[in-house]
């Protein structure tokens, strides 16, 4: 059993981040961060179901909207991987302080890589789980320059993706350019979970296969057969992601149980 608490925290720039608690009733074994894709939310339909079955397990998880998306506060245009970092960093710093010690970082898409750099930052991560994440930050910065050139070349430009639009600046493209997710993964010591689809048409399985290439500690590689990048045409995958994490947890983390 489990229950959801709407909670809100500083991201250290001014501006309130929204998160929802899902807090065990069950004993509850430790607490994880779970960090969204670039234009996603707390409320992506996978982040939900995982987040709640992982409480099920007795493992409590904060899911929360990075500055300027769903609920949080800020301008989403001012935003880029360096601040999305920060939002993690401070996602912890709350469950740390209110809730319990957050041992494992979970991150989908743009948020796993947030999640793989962020689990050098903060002392008291031990394991890192990662959904369709990217092996470099370089790529986005690619996709979205061919999409809307006038970024580049006017210093701002809409991008459309899943039906919404939004404003995105130089200074974005900026940072995931310059950012050295290779240098970050050789760094990783600590154990890792990656998940991905050989079919998903947004990151190709390539990434994953870098991803345990780079990092240097110990690795697990699960194939999704059949999956889309948010998960959602197979609505048992995200059972079996939240399973299977709590089951290769329990390997490496003391007292959590499958």
């Amino acid at each position: 059993m489990r229950r959801s608490k709407r909670v809100r925290f500083s991201n250290g720039r001014g501006q309130l981040l929204a998160g929802i608690a899902e807090t065990p009733t069950v004993p509850i074994w430790t607490w994880a961060v779970f960090s969204h894709c670039f234009t996603c939310t707390k409320d992506l339909k996978a982040i939900v179901r995982i987040s709640r079955r992982m409480a099920e397990h007795g493992i409590g998880v904060l899911r929360y909207d990075c500055t300027g998306l769903g609920d949080s506060e800020g301008d989403f245009s001012a935003t880029n991987f360096s601040t999305t970092c920060q939002d993690l960093e401070a996602a912890a710093r709350f469950v740390a302080t209110e809730l319990g010690t957050p041992r494992l970082l979970i991150g989908h898409s743009f948020g796993g890589a947030a999640s793989l750099v962020c689990a050098n930052r903060i002392t008291s991560v031990q394991a890192v789980a990662t959904i369709a994440a990217p092996s470099d930050t370089h790529h986005l910065a690619v996709h979205i320059g061919r999409q809307s050139p006038s970024i580049d070349a006017v210093g701002e430009g809409d991008f459309s993706v899943g039906g919404q639009t939004y404003l995105l600046r130089r200074q974005l493209l900026d940072d995931l350019r310059a950012f050295d997710m290779k240098t970050e993964l050789a760094r990783l010591q600590l154990p890792l979970i990656v998940f991905h689809s050989p079919i998903d048409e947004t990151l190709a399985m390539d990434h994953a296969s870098r991803l345990l290439q780079t990092a240097s500690g110990p690795r697990a590689l699960v194939t999704l057969d059949g999956a889309d990048h948010l998960l959602m045409n197979q609505p048992a995958d995200v059972t079996f992601v939240a399973n299977m994490i709590t089951t290769w947890l329990s390997r490496y983390l003391p007292g959590v149980e499958p």
